[in-house]
């Protein structure tokens, strides 16, 4: 069985709302930090700048659902699937993300990989709860 760690962070916003949000790739930028460079489409693919390199985004969930799991290809052709989940939690929902760790990811790399996802459930947070510049609806 692989390595993983659940991330979460609550928001005050229904799930719908989040899920609409985070789950539009034009958002991105606003509160995914590896992805900050900004994020372009180009036909129907979404193309984002990250220290890597060009990836490029596509999700791959049933957005009215909650399920934001999203495909990563890097710039050398793998494929990362990220889980991403948004659950409802009365007028409240939380946000879930599963970290799996792959092979050859260092105890050190895991936990910074770990700690990178959190601040980035808590940027969603912020963004959603108290607003940002440049928010797509």
């Amino acid at each position: 069985m692989s390595e993983f760690r659940h991330l979460t962070t609550p928001i005050a916003l229904p799930a719908g709302d989040v899920a609409s949000f985070a789950g539009n790739p034009a958002n991105l930028p606003l509160w995914a930090e590896g992805l900050a460079g900004g994020i372009r489409a180009e036909g129907e693919r979404w193309i984002a700048s990250s220290p890597m390199g060009d990836v490029e985004v596509s999700f791959v969930g049933d957005l009215a659902e909650g399920i934001l799991d999203h495909k990563v290809t890097l710039p050398t052709g793998a494929t990362v699937l990220n889980q991403f989940r948004v659950l409802h939690d009365g007028p409240h929902s939380l946000a879930v993300f599963h970290l799996r760790r792959e092979a050859g990811v260092t105890d050190e790399q895991f936990e910074a990989d770990a700690a990178a996802v959190q601040r980035d459930l808590d940027t969603l947070r912020s963004v959603l709860e108290h607003g940002a510049d440049g928010v797509v609806d």
